[in-house]
């Protein structure tokens, strides 16, 4: 089955390949749309660009968070679940595509979509790339042209039929979810589910994270938002102890002690990290900064110290029995 026609948009064609099911759905701000895609260029080899299959895993867009490709939400409010339909598009739907491309094809790699951006509209950041890191793409961001997309609509689901990625939602939203959060954290802690319970904490400071982004540093606005990520981090932290993932908790509260280089509980639980993988300077170091900033942690401050010599001295006594037979030559 193929019929081409014009949607009621400028340079934009249709052919539908297979048809759908049922009626075009609602689309309203926050329905998810979960589909495939494939990017050709409008050559004669009908190059292919992007093809979402490869990476084994659909496409999903939220409707009205300004997906930087705005057509996209266009094409598809145009297609019936089960439907697949290609789409020819002028340039100037499609100016914005290699900045796109980079983004997903960052993230199917496993990378920071954002990796290297400044703190800018995309716009500007477009602007701020010599190169997207692809000769393909860096070829469309000189020269926009029109491309061919093909998509396969899975499904439409509705705000409150799927739970919401933290940076789908409103600022209200995620102020919302991080108290829910943070106490469900503490009660996965309490059952001793710590892998969990990290996610939690981590989702939590993800949510106040996307919100600083929009304030200024170290005014009132970002402040207030640091006070609540400060204790969360320090939850996780406790977390990956409990894991055995200490160079995990060494890098979040290094991280975290360059901003607030009075922080006890940072110093504290940073020293037993260094303690557990044998930097023994950096934990007593640590320990000691303990005690001074707050010296009602003293007497736990000084019982860890105990227990890094007696691990010290009992590691020393190992290597020495392990080392020395090396040195010594052969018999007979």
């Amino acid at each position: 089955m193929e019929e081409t026609y014009l949607l009621n948009v400028e340079g934009v064609k249709k052919k539908i390949l297979h048809g759908g099911q049922g009626e075009l759905p609602k689309l309203q701000d926050g329905s998810k749309i979960t589909f495939h895609f494939q990017t050709l260029k409008d050559d004669f080899e009908r190059t292919v660009i992007d093809d979402s299959r490869e990476a084994g895993i659909p496409m999903e867009i939220i409707v009205g968070k300004m997906f930087k490709l705005e057509i996209w939400e266009t094409l598809l409010s145009s297609m019936r679940v089960g439907e697949v339909a290609e789409f020819w598009c002028d340039a100037i739907h499609t100016g914005m595509y290699a900045l796109v491309s980079r983004g997903m094809r960052r993230i199917a790699e496993g990378r920071d979509p954002l990796e290297g951006q400044k703190h800018r509209c995309g716009m500007g950041n477009m602007f701020d790339y010599h190169s997207t890191g692809y000769d393909d793409l860096d070829e469309l961001q000189r020269t926009p042209q029109p491309l061919i997309f093909i998509m396969e609509l899975f499904r439409v689901e509705e705000p409150s039929a799927y739970k919401r990625d933290t940076w789908a939602m409103s600022k209200e939203e995620k102020l919302a979810a991080v108290p829910m959060l943070h106490s469900e954290g503490n009660r996965l802690v309490l059952c001793r589910e710590f892998g969990q319970a990290a996610v939690k904490y981590q989702e939590a400071v993800i949510c106040l994270r996307n919100l600083q982004a929009k304030e200024k540093p170290w005014e009132d606005g970002w402040l207030k938002l640091e006070s609540l990520v400060t204790p969360l981090v320090l939850n996780y932290c406790q977390c990956q102890l409990e894991l055995g993932e200490y160079y995990e908790v060494l890098e979040h509260t290094t991280e975290l002690l360059q901003k607030h280089n009075d922080n006890a509980k940072a110093y504290f639980k940073r020293a037993k990290a260094h303690a557990a993988v044998w930097n023994e300077r950096e934990a007593r170091e640590d320990f000691l900064r303990v005690a001074d900033l707050d010296p009602s942690m003293a007497a736990a401050v000084k019982k860890e110290l105990k227990h890094l010599g007696e691990r010290m001295r009992k590691k020393h006594v190992e290597d020495r029995k392990r080392y020395q037979g090396l040195f010594q030559p052969p018999q007979g």
